[in-house]
């Protein structure tokens, strides 16, 4: 189901790029905010694990160095039919993890000290699993592509706002003017929907890891109090999708602008799950 949302999500995107781009640019514009965003968006997918491990100070650890950790990560990535990701550790005290590379071959998988402090061992094992999950679907790609269809409508707002729109079509020049304030506030909540279906695909994909839905629900909902505790200071909307539990807080309309679902959907859904098996 998850997967179905996300092609359909994906497809939304990209019908918006086509729309947005000939209102306000032109196919010629569209082709080349598209391309300028590829070639951003390319860098970070190469790149990215390398940055965000780096902003948030994250040191690899050997197995002599965490063997519990290393032990557990060996353990299910073996159940998840993966390479053995690199293991980092990040200095702090808010409970959370992510997992970024471009490829299963090249993952790693970050905790936090505060997490490791505050979960029980199964609870722990179900964080690792779902990160696990996120490496096995491959969504730094999907997330990667998503990003890029998402910046090349931003850059044609501002395409349209330093060279103005188009105003040959149907419309006129509102037309033009009105997708140029639209079109990037649409693409951003499509985006921030597809992360927020990749997190229940991983949690789905976590739980199946493990075998044990409800350690995963019982994870959820001690992080969610621990970071609403002990906030992550150095966190960032550019990277708050990668963690297990959004590091910023906001409700409202910024519900809409999540990079997760809510916390108490995802352990309704891993209750539901527990009660298949």
């Amino acid at each position: 189901m998850s997967t179905l949302k996300t092609t359909f999500l994906m497809a939304m995107l990209t019908v918006l790029l086509v729309v947005a781009g000939n209102a306000i640019a032109g196919q010629n514009g569209a082709v080349i905010a598209f391309v300028v965003a590829l070639g951003m968006n390319f860098f970070s997918y190469w790149y990215s694990d390398k940055m965000v491990l780096r902003t948030y100070r994250a040191t690899e650890v050997t197995e002599s160095q965490a063997p519990q950790l290393h032990a557990m990560v060996r353990r299910l990535s073996q159940q998840a039919r993966l390479p053995m990701p690199k293991v980092y550790i990040i200095p702090g005290n808010t409970p959370n993890a992510f997992a970024t590379g471009r490829n299963p071959e090249n993952a790693a998988v970050a905790v936090t000290e505060g997490i490791m402090r505050m979960l029980r061992q199964e609870e722990l094992e179900g964080v690792i699993a779902h990160e696990l999950a996120h490496v096995q679907h491959r969504d730094i790609l999907i997330g990667s592509v998503a990003a890029t269809i998402a910046g090349a409508i931003n850059m044609l707002y501002y395409i349209g706002f330093f060279f103005g729109g188009r105003d040959d079509d149907d419309g006129g020049p509102f037309a033009s003017i009105l997708m140029m304030i639209l079109a990037p506030i649409a693409a951003m909540m499509i985006q921030m929907a597809i992360s927020r279906s990749r997190e229940f695909a991983a949690d789905r994909g976590g739980a199946q890891i493990c075998g044990r839905p409800l350690a995963l629900a019982s994870a959820l909902q001690r992080l969610e109090q621990g970071v609403e505790a002990v906030p992550m200071q150095n966190a960032s909307q550019a990277t708050a999708h990668m963690f297990i539990v959004n590091p910023l807080r906001g409700g409202g309309l910024a519900k809409l602008f999540s990079t997760h679902p809510s916390t108490e959907e995802r352990v309704r859904r891993l209750r539901e799950l527990a009660g298949q098996v």
